[in-house]
């Protein structure tokens, strides 16, 4: 157990060195991955990483959802791949539905682990309880946190056999790491989720919104470029940063507080018990404000800025 998802980023990439001989870490342009020092480097994002420079060494970047890419940068220094199953500040990024499980082949095939961060699509966000499980990708490191304990700081890492079978005490560990209050918490959080059946009624939830939002590409083509995501993990992707920008800014004034991520993408993700009430409510706020925007945009004389 860690005290957040970058804790337990971190944790998987020292472990994984350590398991392997190996130093290099290989991640994913676009990624996300925490805000220690270890963790912005495995970052794949400039913004949020080259401000804190110099980094830590021995980290490469490949494209996202590229095997071509990851299978010539798995080498013999190449300790582990880290990616997101699917990625969340990165964009709502899907991969292939075969992507998963090649990165899996590839890294087994290469003696390299395989480090899934689940931190934002774990715990029913999708969907399932992991995208990874509803795939049936066997990794070596799963990372967790954030919907683990409901809001409560709380992470988790699982480890395969093999990385196990080679880790000695004092190898890892933490003063609040497995406190009893967040264990406690992470234990009634996932009891909830699991008697009242979250993960069926975030698909059913989701599969709403997406159909939704999926009509607004058709009716405001000028306006959204793209509709994407899984479960209650969605993004609509906007002409441009000050369109993305304005909604907003217009939704908050109504009460909607919305999450611009990647400048011209509006995230939608709400809490796993919406109910189809209120998220009918949220989306009609949502497209109120693009429909004054899309009206503006028909009549140019009226643009205020």
């Amino acid at each position: 157990f860690t005290n957040s998802g970058a804790e337990a980023n971190d944790a998987a990439i020292k472990l994984a060195r350590k398991v392997t001989g190996r130093l290099d870490i290989i991640s994913t342009h676009q990624s996300f991955h925490g805000r220690t020092i270890s963790t912005a480097s495995a970052t794949g994002q400039a913004t949020h990483r080259d401000k804190f420079n110099p980094l830590m060494p021995n980290y490469r970047f490949v494209t996202y959802n590229d095997l071509h890419e990851l299978e010539n940068a798995l080498d013999d220094t190449a300790a582990a791949f880290i990616l997101e199953p699917i990625q969340g500040e990165g964009g709502v990024r899907l991969p292939s539905g075969t992507y998963l499980k090649e990165a899996e082949r590839m890294c087994r095939d290469n003696g390299s682990l395989l480090i899934v961060d689940e931190i934002q699509t774990g715990f029913c966000r999708t969907g399932p309880m992991f995208v990874t499980g509803e795939l049936d990708v066997n990794v070596d490191f799963l990372t967790m946190a954030k919907g683990i304990a409901g809001g409560f700081p709380f992470g988790a890492f699982a480890m395969s056999k093999r990385v196990v079978d080679k880790l000695e005490l004092g190898d890892h560990g933490g003063t609040y790491c497995g406190n009893p209050l967040g264990c406690a918490v992470s234990y009634a959080v996932i009891d909830y989720l699991i008697t009242h059946h979250i993960s069926d009624h975030v698909k059913e939830t989701g599969q709403f919104a997406l159909k939704q939002i999926s009509e607004w590409k058709e009716k405001y083509p000028e306006l959204i470029v793209d509709v994407r995501g899984k479960g209650l993990l969605l993004l609509i992707e906007f002409v441009n940063e000050k369109t993305a920008l304005k909604i907003t800014q217009k939704c908050l004034s109504k009460g909607l507080i919305t999450s611009r991520t990647q400048a011209t993408g509006i995230r939608l993700f709400p809490p796993l018990t919406i109910n189809k009430m209120e998220m009918a409510e949220g989306l009609g706020i949502l497209e109120e404000t693009i429909q004054s925007l899309h009206h503006l945009a028909s009549y140019p004389n009226k643009m205020v800025s």
